[in-house]
């Protein structure tokens, strides 16, 4: 039996999709006519996905992180109740009210039913399920322990989504305040000022140099500030179309992690994705050089890829850990201490958790001050611009008021 997607006329001539499980697309079609819908379309799932991943603007479909904790939670808990795989998957289907979910669910399932391992089932579905989750459920399955597997998968996509969720809750406030401050900027600079200014300017008096900086700025933002939206759209393609030739992204990469502060940023947040990715496929029996090549792949600066291949390289040739991870220069002290005493001591599996918990723990600490810097730092900038157009406003009138004594 396999899953097919559908789109048929119903009541009224509405048109309806969806996912149903049959023998064959003339079994579906039978389905939907005992439903009293008119097929107008039917093929099976997987071919549906095939045609997505042919297509230049598509791959298939996608499954948000909170999607994807829930549906690795809601397996977990099936499979350690002691309900086989495909029945899990089928409930899951049959409860699921997210037409997405449900349609993934549904073409994993009949790949599963076709004899198809879980794992190669849900690489058919690259963008809802990355290479790390199946990688993972992959060991879980040859170790026999698949429920334990997916419980630790569970935590993990969760615990990514909440510190993502965080971010984003922080970052609202002074986003919204900065969009705030420049819209309340540019009106002034765009219909307050110059009427303010036309009114020194007919008196012939001189301008002090600060009003006249804010005259030019304001004729500036005046003639010429309908460009910066489409001048900035540009420059943003330019720079992902730039971005996408591996020798100007590498240099690119190379140099964002030597930034102050933003490189630190970048290198915590890089390290920790490295070590906890590291953390579950050992956990859940990857050898090592295996899991350090899947670990690569998800890491999302190239020139700290480069290093990490060059290090997988080192252990494969019998190299330790530390000292790869110590050639590669960009991983915190404290990480490479905790990795050699995991070596030493033959509990490398348990350090490298307790590395990424730490590593996890510390990018969060650092986000959360930055975050909280962000908006009084931003105050003080839109209050000295404020500040300036005052003072640059009130400047010819104090010197009218002398001129009048």
């Amino acid at each position: 039996m396999g899953a097919f997607e559908y789109t048929a006329l119903g009541s009224g001539g509405r048109r309806n999709r969806g996912t149903l499980e049959a023998d064959s697309p003339r079994a579906a079609r039978q389905q939907l006519r005992a439903k009293g819908l008119i097929p107008l379309e039917v093929s099976a799932a997987s071919e549906g996905n095939s045609r997505a991943k042919a297509s230049l603007f598509a791959s298939g479909p996608s499954l948000g992180i909170k999607q994807l904790a829930l549906l690795t939670r809601q397996i977990a808990t099936l499979l350690r109740a002691g309900i086989p795989l495909e029945e899990t998957l089928g409930a899951i289907a049959n409860q699921s009210r997210n037409q997405k979910v449900r349609r993934i669910v549904l073409a994993v399932r009949a790949r599963v039913l076709e004899g198809h391992s879980f794992a190669q089932a849900l690489s058919d579905f690259p963008r809802a399920f990355p290479k790390l989750y199946c990688a993972t459920v992959e060991a879980g399955e040859h170790s026999g322990h698949l429920d334990e597997v997916l419980e630790r998968l569970g935590d993990y996509t969760e615990n990514q989504q909440q510190f993502r969720q965080k971010v984003q809750l922080a970052l609202i406030y002074p986003l919204v305040l900065v969009v705030i401050c420049v819209l309340v900027v540019t009106g002034l600079m765009v219909y307050v000022v110059p009427d303010v200014i036309d009114v020194f300017t007919g008196t012939g008096q001189v301008l002090p140099m600060a009003t006249q900086i804010l005259v030019a700025i304001s004729g500036f933002i005046a003639s010429w500030g309908w460009l910066f939206p489409p001048v900035l759209i540009a420059l943003v393609i330019l720079s992902m179309v730039l971005l996408r030739r591996p020798a100007i992204r590498l240099r690119f990469d190379h140099q964002l992690l030597e930034l102050p502060v933003i490189g630190w940023l970048v290198r915590g947040g890089q390290s920790a994705r490295y070590i906890g990715t590291l953390a579950i496929l050992t956990g859940s029996s990857v050898p090592l050089v295996q899991a350090m090549g899947i670990a690569c792949g998800v890491m999302n600066n190239e020139f700290l890829k480069v290093r990490l291949e060059a290090a997988q390289k080192f252990v494969r040739e019998g190299g330790s850990l530390r000292r790869a991870l110590e050639d590669a220069e960009y991983f915190p002290p404290m990480m490479i201490y905790m990795i050699a005493s995991g070596e030493s001591s033959g509990t490398l599996d348990q350090m490298l958790v307790r590395a990424a918990e730490s590593q996890e723990q510390d990018l969060q600490n650092a986000v959360t001050a930055f975050v909280s810097l962000f908006e009084p730092i931003m105050l003080l900038v839109m209050a000295a611009i404020v500040l300036f157009i005052v003072m640059a406003i009130m400047m010819p009138i104090m010197s009218m008021n002398q001129l009048v004594v």
